[in-house]
């Protein structure tokens, strides 16, 4: 089922490689302008090269900022305007013993993992609502295993 998402701009979070992109690539191909999220400019403008070569004609734009943090929010809140839809996909984890993970590892993983898709979504939703069309918000970020190891 294709849905027209002509005329609508999705930001897709973490959207430079893996499960990101490849949202990013499905609303490319419903018509929808995207922002590429990344940390890095060499990483992002990679992803949209590679998104407008695989979607012949997809627009996309860059939006660089690293949401493990308030300000890394703060700023792609600035920098994104017009989003219909918003992808919160940003996300971390790694395997890792549950009694070696520190506090600053656990409070890492609860600001990217969930405190980026809160501050977007309280940032984007009164606009994207207030359009009437609205909006989409949603969140598939990565969960992370942690297991006992003896």
């Amino acid at each position: 089922m294709k849905i027209d998402l002509a005329g609508k701009v999705a930001l897709v979070t973490a959207s430079t490689a893996g499960i990101g992109f490849a949202i990013a690539k499905g609303l490319a191909e419903s018509g929808a302008e995207i922002i590429i999220n990344g940390r890095s400019e060499q990483s992002v403008n990679a992803a949209i090269a590679r998104l407008q070569n695989e979607v012949p004609g997809a627009k996309a734009r860059p939006a660089i900022a690293d949401l493990s943090d308030a300000d890394g929010a703060a700023q792609l809140l600035r920098a994104v305007t017009g989003v219909d839809i918003l992808v919160n996909n940003a996300g971390i984890y790694g395997p890792q013993d549950f009694y070696a993970t520190d506090d600053a590892t656990w409070d890492n993983y609860w600001q990217t993992n969930v405190m980026s898709g809160v501050r977007l979504s309280r940032g984007l939703l009164p606009a994207m609502v207030s359009k009437g069309w609205g909006g989409w918000c949603l969140s598939p970020q990565n969960r992370r295993a942690i297991s006992r190891r003896t």
